[in-house]
């Protein structure tokens, strides 16, 4: 029976996925469920290491329901995740507390006290990237502040890929994008000491895992994994980078063409530039994010905005919810459908919108935890189909806002996420930037990127960008130009969406402080 099959996992934030593909890149069959996390007033947001795993486990089962023989004939299993947060694991490889996620923004307090600190501009010179809640390194600085005992108890502090990684091979570790961007340096590709001091973390610097390259080594499914996936004991299991890393590989973030952007717009909005690491240069602000690809010499310069499509279902729920009071109970993912139909009935720059609708603040272009959205220009005559193309315009201001952070606009932009399906949404996008756009055809581009590191880990391809021309490039769509008249009017918007951003900080803290004192 030939091994023709490569298997890819993508723990999202939403939706946990098994996906297979032959060996040139076809996606053959996908197999997922919901990832469910909790959510508190205080800010917090975690979920169950245990349930993760098993619903990892269950998509493994399912997607062998759907593909004849699929154990005999997986050539590698590679796993990727949400990024940020932190999985603490204790004795036995045990779950020690529920994982912290991206989402939990109960280390603002850290993040504050340590972004002033003299050692923090040096920080930043090595990671390339900014303080904020999202982060492993801001989460332990705050649990060694609050929590001592919770640290105390754990032996080594994963991401959520990593955790899954641990369960199907019993191998502790994790991959060099997201070790180096919160505790080492991208040029190096390895922890840095000086990083971890300047966290206040060396105390607990035996907590960091062994970094390794899924590209060079993989370890064997073992086989309490095997029994519980439906999978054969030995397959060889790759550890993907994180998955921004490998969702920009799967679009196209890299296909040797210079001065390409790559803009996911997910759950969260990532922006992005493939660049060799000798040629980042940083910002004065000390803001957004260097992640090292699975490329020699390449790394990914990133700005990302806090919440992207969250604006979006934020609007679609209070819709949903206003249907449900009057008898017409709705789910808000059935509204989605009409967005495009909304965006049609209402016009260009007529109200603006600040997407910054995550109780975390926001973290690009620039980071403020005390960051919330708005509506500016509200009058009378504003309806619906107004406030939801101003939160799309809104996502457009966003990403010309974290693009313009790193220097020049991209010479095209190669679009993912759920919300490059709307036509209307990606003239609006491109519009924005004033910039072309191409969509890649890769219905899963995280679990994509990660089995294309399989395919180079076990031999199927030399190297990464052997891979990339069979699973990227023919995807790609044909290019869609922006609407020039269009964008002089977003050239209007995007200076006054500036302006209103700067001048709402001193309100944003003034209502932080106004809700902490509620909370007292």
């Amino acid at each position: 029976m030939p091994r023709d099959i490569l298997i890819g996992i993508d723990a999202g934030t939403s939706v946990i996925k098994s996906v297979a593909f032959d060996l040139s890149g076809r996606q053959i069959a996908v197999a997922s469920t919901p990832n469910n996390y909790t959510t508190r007033a205080d800010g917090a947001a975690f979920q169950s290491l245990t349930t993760t795993w098993n619903d990892c486990s269950a998509t493994l089962r399912i997607l062998g329901d759907k593909v004849p023989d699929l154990a005999r004939r997986t050539a590698a299993i590679a796993v990727t995740g949400q990024g940020d947060g932190t999985w603490l694991v204790g004795k036995d490889n045990a779950p020690v507390t529920d994982g912290w996620l991206w989402l939990d923004a109960r280390s603002a307090p850290a993040v504050d006290r340590l972004s002033v600190l003299d050692t923090d501009r040096a920080r930043f010179e090595a990671t390339g990237t900014g303080l904020n809640c999202c982060q492993m390194g801001t989460q332990l600085a705050h649990m060694q502040a609050t929590t001592p005992d919770v640290l105390d108890k754990a032996e080594v502090a994963l991401h959520a890929k990593d955790w899954l990684y641990l369960n199907l091979t019993g191998v502790r570790a994790t991959d060099p994008s997201e070790a180096c961007f919160t505790f080492g340096n991208f040029r190096t590709a390895a922890y840095d000491e000086s990083v971890i001091e300047a966290l206040g973390l060396s105390a607990h610097r035996h907590l960091l895992p062994e970094i390794i390259d899924g590209t060079k080594i993989s370890h064997p499914l073992d086989a309490e994994a095997a029994s519980q996936t439906g999978l054969l004991a030995g397959t060889p299991v790759v550890l993907g980078f994180v998955d921004v890393v490998c969702t920009s590989l799967g679009a196209g973030i890299y296909t040797g063409q210079e001065g390409v952007g790559c803009t996911i717009l997910g759950s969260t909005g990532m922006h992005m530039k493939a660049r060799r690491s000798e040629n980042v240069v940083l910002n004065a602000e000390s803001t957004g994010y260097v992640m090292v690809l699975p490329i020699p010499g390449m790394v990914a310069q990133l700005q990302t905005n806090m919440a992207a499509t969250l604006n979006i279902d934020w609007l679609l729920k209070v819709a949903a919810d206003l249907l449900s009071d009057f008898g017409r109970p709705t789910d808000y993912t059935e509204l989605i459908k009409h967005i495009d139909n909304w965006l049609l009935q209402s016009t260009p720059g007529g109200l603006m919108y600040h997407p910054y609708i995550s109780e975390a603040g926001e973290r690009g272009p620039f980071i403020n935890t005390a960051a919330r959205a708005s509506f500016a220009g509200l009058n009378s005559t504003h309806r619906f189909p107004d406030m939801a193309r101003a939160i799309v315009e809104g996502l457009g201001m966003a990403s010309r806002d974290c693009y313009s952070a790193m220097g020049d606009l991209p010479s095209e932009i190669r679009l993912s996420g759920g919300a490059a399906k709307s036509r209307t949404l990606r003239n609006i996008m491109s519009s924005a930037l004033k910039t072309p756009i191409r969509c890649s055809d890769r219905a899963e581009a995280g679990a994509a990127g990660a089995a294309m590191m399989a395919a180079v880990s076990v031999g199927i391809y030399p190297d990464m960008t052997s891979s990339i021309n069979d699973w990227v490039s023919p995807l790609l769509s044909e290019t869609e130009l922006p609407d020039m008249s269009l964008s002089e009017t977003y050239d209007r918007l995007f200076a006054a969406y500036q302006t209103h951003r700067t001048s709402a900080e001193p309100v944003w803290q003034q209502l932080a402080s106004l809700q902490e004192r509620k909370g007292a």
